[in-house]
């Protein structure tokens, strides 16, 4: 047995917007897209979004200790994910994000790790972290 892949899911409450973010902000072109969920790729990483838009957990109100949230696709899950991505070249793909205004704040910068990698940390537009990271040689 032998594990081979994996591959992040991140929720988002409209495919449609996320998929434009992810083409014209990061560069990720969609390979499959629906309305409730989107494969991207850009070389050879690949990421799921999925809909999060689920909203009737609003209009529960008081009843919620009663009726609890439980569609697992609630819209105030956009935003709570987080992944690891692993890239060659993370100069030159921060300063590619950087001009976009996706890196996490202004103050971010490449960080060189105590356990061999340099980061950074960027933003989707629902708040989703996404770390890039650079095995260093």
């Amino acid at each position: 047995m032998k594990m081979k892949k994996s591959i992040p899911a991140l929720p988002v409450r409209n495919i449609g917007e996320s998929v434009k973010f992810y083409s014209e902000k990061l560069g990720f072109e969609a390979r499959h897209k629906e309305d409730g969920f989107a494969i991207l790729v850009r070389d050879e990483v690949e990421l799921h979004l999925w809909k999060s838009g689920d909203e009737s957990w609003r209009s529960k109100g008081a009843s919620l200790s009663i009726l609890p949230i439980c569609s697992g696709a609630e819209s105030f899950l956009a935003g709570t994910a987080s992944c690891r991505i692993e890239v060659q070249g993370i100069d030159e793909l921060f300063m590619e994000y950087k001009a976009q205004g996706v890196v996490y704040d202004a103050a971010t910068v490449v960080v060189e790790q105590p356990w061999g990698d340099r980061e950074f940390p960027a933003l989707d537009h629902h708040r989703n972290l996404l770390t890039f990271y650079e095995v260093m040689p």
